[in-house]
């Protein structure tokens, strides 16, 4: 076959991948286009008024209710502005004053927020009149434990949603490379838990059989069956309000009630958009990160989402964007102590040994990725693309080859593959996945 163009998007632009003659593209991972709602408060209203699982929000408000609201950080492209007001609209009419609400975002181990990113996040409206807190996963004093579940995991979380009569919690969902999809109860674990346990929830799918969960069946994924049992342990009513985007980030739809029911609803539209079916593994995988590009951390995702279509001993380039540059990313800011060789020696004794290793200023997110990086170094040559992380940083992730333009991460993977190669094509890896044929 001939040289042929295909273009990435890049931002507001797109960036051209030239395949070398006699590479096959066959198949390109595109979301399936879903045309935005009109007007994203009015979906919100239309979803809280048709609640799934549950009864209306407002009829679960009791006289005097403390209401926790949990909402989603500023790692999440969740349009909580724009949902909010219909939130609280709701909650008043079941009779809650606006000081009976405690605003929590979801940070779990992600960096604390500032006040005016929590400010800007809830509308300015509205973050004039409501109070929060920030929650810290390693303050003892702020966690009430609500027992161990069935797997062994410690149920600490935000001791002010904890003791809640009632909880209320926006996010979105998405496909999530450790949990099958964002949303649900997993806003409040990881998102208000302690690090015990978001650490032993994660450590759940450090194996060779679940470290790359995205898209997969909920009722298979254990740290996602996991979560779900922890936080049924809260005595309060969990409402949840989730949207569910486009590969613009435009809300296409949002679920609202019952935290498993809704929550399974919204999955299923989310997976129509992103679950994307592919003829067969390439041995040669493009992704690119958007529309996650807003740093390295999400620009990750790219790889992480898509690399299971790649076959083993192929090569999979990933193009991101990181418009950030590392962002809040301990892997990249501590490193390995190890080379490349060295690593891929070693990476069969790593692997049992990652969920229980001590990192430090590595989180347990993290960790997973480790976990997850070494299994892709295992199964195909990583390159990376990303020119606006410095190259003292290339070193502290040996599992993959930083190349210095696409043309150069072509040529590496030709060295594999000198003459026919099929190739696989994911423009928007950062939220799309494979669906590998049976």
């Amino acid at each position: 076959m001939p040289a042929h163009t295909i273009e990435i998007p890049w931002g507001g632009q797109t960036l051209p991948v030239v395949l070398p003659e006699g590479w096959e593209l066959m198949g390109t991972l595109e979301p399936s286009p879903r045309a935005a709602v009109a007007d994203a408060a009015a979906e919100a209203e239309r979803a809280l008024g048709e609640p799934i699982g549950s009864p209306r929000l407002r009829d679960l408000v009791k006289p005097g209710a403390r209401i926790a609201l949990v909402i989603d950080d500023g790692s999440r492209p969740t349009p909580v502005a724009r949902l909010l007001p219909a939130v609280l609209a709701e909650l008043q009419l079941g009779g809650a004053t606006l000081d009976q609400i405690l605003v929590v975002p979801a940070l779990g181990v992600h960096r604390k927020m500032a006040d005016d990113e929590v400010a800007q996040r809830l509308g300015g409206e509205w973050a004039a009149q409501l109070k929060w807190e920030h929650h810290d996963c390693d303050d003892p004093a702020r966690l009430s434990s609500l027992g161990t579940t069935s797997r062994g995991t410690p149920v600490l979380i935000n001791r002010s949603v904890a003791e809640a009569d009632l909880i209320v919690s926006i996010g979105c969902i998405e496909p999530h490379i450790i949990a099958s999809f964002g949303g649900g109860y997993k806003n409040l674990i990881p998102g208000v838990a302690g690090r015990a346990t978001i650490a032993h929830n994660h450590a759940l799918n450090c194996t060779p059989s679940t470290f790359n969960m995205v898209g997969q069946p909920i009722e298979s994924n254990p740290m996602r069956q996991d979560l779900e049992e922890g936080a049924r342990r809260l005595k309060a009513p969990v409402f949840i309000v989730n949207a569910v985007l486009n590969s613009s980030l435009q809300p296409v739809a949002v679920v609202a009630g019952d935290p498993i029911a809704a929550h399974r609803a919204g999955a299923k539209i989310s997976a129509s958009i992103y679950g994307v079916p592919v003829p067969a593994m390439a041995d040669v995988l493009i992704s690119g990160s958007h529309p996650m590009d807003q740093d390295l951390r999400q620009g990750v995702k790219a790889l992480a989402n898509t690399v299971r279509a790649v076959r083993p001993g192929g090569s999979m380039l990933t193009l991101v964007r990181a418009d950030e540059g590392v962002g809040v990313f301990g892997l990249a800011e501590k490193g390995l102590p190890l080379k490349r060789n060295a690593l891929k020696a070693l990476t069969p004794l790593l692997l049992p040994l990652i969920s229980k290793l001590k990192l430090k200023g590595v989180s347990e997110e993290e960790k997973f990725f480790l976990y997850f990086a070494l299994q892709g170094m295992r199964r195909a040559d990583l390159m990376l693309y990303a020119p606006t992380i410095p190259e003292k940083i290339h070193p502290n992730l040996p599992f993959v080859t930083f190349v210095p333009s696409p043309e150069a991460g072509i040529q590496r993977a030709r060295q594999r593959f000198p003459g026919k190669a099929r190739v696989l094509l994911a423009p928007h890896g950062g939220m799309t996945y494979p669906i590998l044929p049976d």
